[in-house]
């Protein structure tokens, strides 16, 4: 059995904000591949929904967007593998990041992405993003013209040969253009989100470059980048704010810790109707006889054998089985 307690999920959750790999924490920690990956799928989708309810009515001033490259399974495949490209928008003052969107570069997630964006704030904002071009009509799309807006287009040198052609093009400068609204030119900038960026690089795996880590499935790679977000913006404390993003935009007002972020998981949950274990009776594909399969929450199994008939087994998860789970429960948290 490879249940999971609290202090395991803990320690599990942290090592994925922290960079490592699956195939890593499941050497460090000893969790089998599948729970690590259950765990994760289902922190990113509880981590997606609580910051979707919990960042509105942000009072932001001036936002930064971009997007970082990545591809799942396999570079531009079809269908639900290939390039995909996270979209992030960022708070300059407070660090926080806003809004974040998972999609192709095209139109659509431009306008998906700005109008996500434009329902989380409270006012008026100046906008900077660079020069991809869907950004003009989703800004205005999304914002109506409500909103001080710029691009800063970068101006890049000659492609480099062919033997080195993992070296992206030389940046000899960049041009700032005003599109909507009176932006401040001071504050035309997308230096934080691209720092964001990278951050998000350096501490998934899964975006690092030349790597055998990176994701097999999108929805693996969505939660990842939703569980990424939440340490970013709650847990990690930014070293020139000398608090988290969440705490300098007033979204909470403690140092979240990594204990908050399950307790977090397992009220999304509860809400969810997601039984810590559940009972099967299964047949014996060969021979006579039933077993009990006990399927737990982390994504493991556990059974148990030796029941000649469905009845016996069902008597037994009847009279028998909460006897058997108190056992189970202490051994694994002597383990």
């Amino acid at each position: 059995m490879n249940k999971l307690d609290r202090r395991a999920r803990a320690q599990i959750l942290h090592l994925l904000c922290e960079g490592q790999s699956i195939r890593a924490i499941t050497r460090l920690t000893g969790a089998s591949k599948n729970t690590v990956a259950k765990l994760l799928v289902d922190a990113g989708h509880a981590c997606a929904a609580y910051q979707d309810k919990t960042l509105r009515n942000l009072t932001c001033k001036r936002v930064q967007m971009d997007e970082i490259w990545s591809f799942v399974y396999a570079k531009a495949a079809p269908a639900s593998a290939g390039d995909v490209w996270t979209w992030t928008a960022i708070d300059a003052d407070t660090k926080l990041i806003v809004s974040w969107l998972l999609g192709a570069r095209d139109l659509d997630a431009a306008m998906a992405f700005t109008h996500d964006l434009e329902s989380r704030l409270a006012n008026r904002i100046q906008i900077t993003s660079d020069g991809h071009a869907p950004y003009l009509q989703a800004v205005d799309a999304a914002f109506g013209g409500e909103v001080d807006y710029a691009m800063l287009i970068k101006l890049y040198g000659a492609a480099p040969e062919a033997e080195v052609r993992y070296i992206p093009a030389k940046c000899i400068g960049a041009r700032k253009e005003p599109k909507s609204g009176n932006p401040e030119w001071k504050h035309i900038s997308t230096s934080y989100a691209e720092r964001s960026n990278l951050t998000m690089r350096m501490h998934m795996r899964r975006f690092t470059r030349l790597t055998n880590a990176f994701s097999k499935k999108v929805e693996n790679h969505a939660a990842a980048i939703a569980l990424h977000t939440m340490y970013y913006n709650f847990v990690r404390i930014h070293q020139t704010l000398k608090v988290t993003p969440a705490m300098a935009a007033g979204v909470t007002d403690k140092l979240w810790e990594m204990d908050d972020l399950v307790a977090m998981l397992e009220q999304w949950e509860l809400a969810n109707f997601k039984p810590e274990y559940q009972f099967v009776v299964r047949q014996y594909a060969f021979g006579k006889g039933h077993s009990v399969s006990v399927l737990w929450r982390g994504g493991e199994v556990d059974s148990i054998f030796g029941f000649a008939c469905e009845h016996e087994a069902l008597e037994w998860i009847r009279e028998k089985s909460q006897a058997w789970l108190l056992d189970a429960k202490a051994a694994n948290a002597d383990k």
